[in-house]
């Protein structure tokens, strides 16, 4: 894996590195170019790579337009916070196909694992209203929006463990760990935002995001069904 994809690595920890040092620093108008990079970058090896053949690739592919559109949006967020909230669309709709992507392959033995898939569920269901029930107070209107991205980002990660034994194992290990970071991401950005800074939270929240953009595009490109309907 780490053969086929070693030029592309060496591409994107440039991006990742420029983004830590330059774009969270306002230098200029640098972020601009390296934010909307991260994943334009993604979609451009993954077309390359898999040609969208299949309704998988094309789900995942679709998520990552919306991921760098919520992108885009949430650098305009500091200069009106409209963009906050169209960013948070974005985001959830890059989720949602993540999820339905994420499905196809539960949906081709769903008899499987299904321990598993109970365990899987209740802790899901456990971190997102534990940390939704640990920052309600300080979401003032933006309770029902947060919620809603919450639990939709905790079904990414649930539908994101279904994948267990449907698929190849890297596949499997790179996005599961990559719905993870993302969730771990947006938990750092929703603390931050509403209820009280982080020191350096921009660094982590673009670490955490741009690892799980890559581990969930590079686990989508290794992807092997090991059954079929």
């Amino acid at each position: 894996m780490m053969k086929r994809h070693k030029w592309f690595s060496a591409v994107f920890a440039l991006i990742f590195i420029l983004q830590l040092t330059l774009g969270n620093n306002g230098i200029g108008h640098i972020e601009y170019l390296i934010k909307p990079s991260i994943v334009l970058s993604l979609l451009i090896v993954f077309f390359l790579t898999t040609k969208l053949k299949g309704r998988f690739h094309k789900r995942i592919f679709i998520g990552l337009i919306f991921a760098l559109a919520g992108d885009v949006l949430l650098i305009y967020a500091a200069q009106d916070p409209a963009y906050f909230m169209y960013g948070l669309i974005a985001f959830l709709l890059c989720h949602v196909f993540y999820i339905s992507a994420f499905y196809l392959d539960f949906k081709s033995a769903p008899e499987l694992d299904k321990k598993g898939a109970r365990i899987a569920i209740l802790l899901c269901a456990i971190l997102a209203i534990g940390y939704y029930l640990f920052i309600r107070s300080h979401l003032g209107i933006m309770k029902l929006p947060v919620m809603i991205y919450i639990l939709v980002i905790s079904m990414m990660m649930m539908m994101a463990s279904f994948r267990n034994q449907r698929v190849n194992t890297i596949s499997f290990n790179l996005i599961l760990f990559g719905a993870m970071l993302f969730m771990l991401s947006d938990s750092i950005l929703a603390y931050n935002k509403f209820v009280q800074p982080i020191n350096q939270a921009g660094l982590w929240i673009m670490a955490t995001y741009m690892l799980a953009q890559y581990l969930i595009t590079i686990g989508a490109i290794e992807r092997k069904l090991l059954h079929n309907n």
